[in-house]
């Protein structure tokens, strides 16, 4: 684990402290003015506590899976959320020359209701899981961290060709037995006329988010989605009070390949959804993309990642929505027995068919 021994922050070291109202439902800051969470939604008591942000950050850099996160400046170890490595050292984000975030969804669940999730969806299928994995401490890593994405829009032009077909129906004559005897019948056969057709399509596309994390990838963060994006404020210091954040290292040329490949996913089926016909084939399309524009933007995610047998487990959840995903260890011995079960019951019923 990395330890690290700095000075204390002095008043000239502070950055300037934002006075927020804090959610009385989910905790989350809520900006001066507002009667309504951001967040949850939930209406705003005139009273509400006040929330005086932590002035600095301390930023750690996990060389195990690459992942750099910022913790309160007075925390002085850390252990990677990602990986649950011992194996980080600390680095200075001055250093890196990278951009910073410009967009904030706060937090709407509290850690006791991710914690809940997180009880609930472990029991799920209890039977299969092994017996000791109650007792393995997991439950204390859970983590509510502010992730990096990278959000872009673009417009795609395109030119496409395609084979198109055209349904249509003849009637057949043909013999069969039937009785004894041949008998004549008709029946409709359909039949397909093809032809060439190409032209033009074009498309604005935004919304699709790539993880801005070496230790989310993609996959994972997809598991997650989708997150209400008309809740975005403009990022605050304040917003990151109390919380882990992580620094994105996945730069923006790299998430942007990313996302031109989901894009062109996309476009390739809105294009096969508008071609004419009943059937097509051999859809070919050539695509650039222009107007390129790109926010960086962090959101709420509780994570917990731990190590059972000598393998890497993982457990999310979306911290603005509460939708769940994970991958939980098997007993592979529970699993057998009731493969070999299931079998014995089908060979005793196949048996009791047999003599009866």
């Amino acid at each position: 684990m990395a330890e690290v021994i700095a000075d204390e922050p002095t008043l000239e070291d502070a950055a300037p402290v934002v006075r927020v109202r804090a959610c009385s439902h989910c905790g989350g800051p809520v900006e001066p003015g507002d009667k309504f969470c951001g967040s949850c939604g939930a209406e705003q008591a005139s009273g509400a506590r006040i929330v005086e942000p932590a002035p600095r950050k301390r930023h750690f850099q996990c060389k195990n899976c690459g992942a750099e996160v910022a913790v309160d400046y007075g925390q002085r170890s850390y252990v990677c959320a990602f990986c649950d490595s011992t194996y980080v050292v600390e680095f200075t984000p001055d250093e890196t020359g990278r951009q910073g975030p410009e967009f904030v969804i706060a937090f709407g669940l509290t850690r006791e209701q991710a914690m809940d999730k997180f009880r609930h969806w472990l029991a799920e299928n209890r039977w299969f899981r092994p017996g000791d994995l109650k007792h393995a401490q997991v439950a204390e890593k859970l983590k509510g961290v502010y992730l990096p994405f990278w959000s872009f829009s673009m417009l795609a032009r395109s030119r496409w060709a395609a084979r198109i077909g055209e349904y249509w129906w003849r009637t057949e004559t043909y013999t069969t037995r039937q009785n004894g005897k041949t008998v004549t019948k008709t029946r409709r056969v359909r039949e397909t006329e093809w032809w060439n057709l190409d032209g033009r399509h074009h498309h604005y596309y935004s919304g699709y988010l790539v993880s801005g994390s070496r230790g989310l990838d993609q996959q994972d963060a997809d598991r997650i989605k989708p997150f209400h994006l008309p809740a975005l404020k403009r990022y605050e210091p304040y917003f990151l009070a109390g919380w882990l954040s992580e620094e994105y290292s996945i730069e923006r040329g790299e998430a942007l390949a990313t996302s031109k490949e989901a894009f062109l996913q996309r476009e390739q089926q809105n294009i096969a959804l508008h071609l004419p016909g009943d059937t097509h084939g051999e859809l070919r399309v050539q695509t650039d993309f222009e107007q390129v524009n790109s926010d960086l933007i962090l959101l709420p995610i509780y994570l917990l990642s731990y190590r059972y047998q000598d393998k890497l487990y993982r457990f999310l959840v979306n911290g603005q929505t509460g939708k769940v995903a994970g991958d939980k260890p098997l007993s592979w011995t529970k699993v057998t027995l009731a493969i070999v079960g299931a079998l014995a019951v089908v060979l005793i019923l196949v048996l009791l068919l047999m003599f009866l």
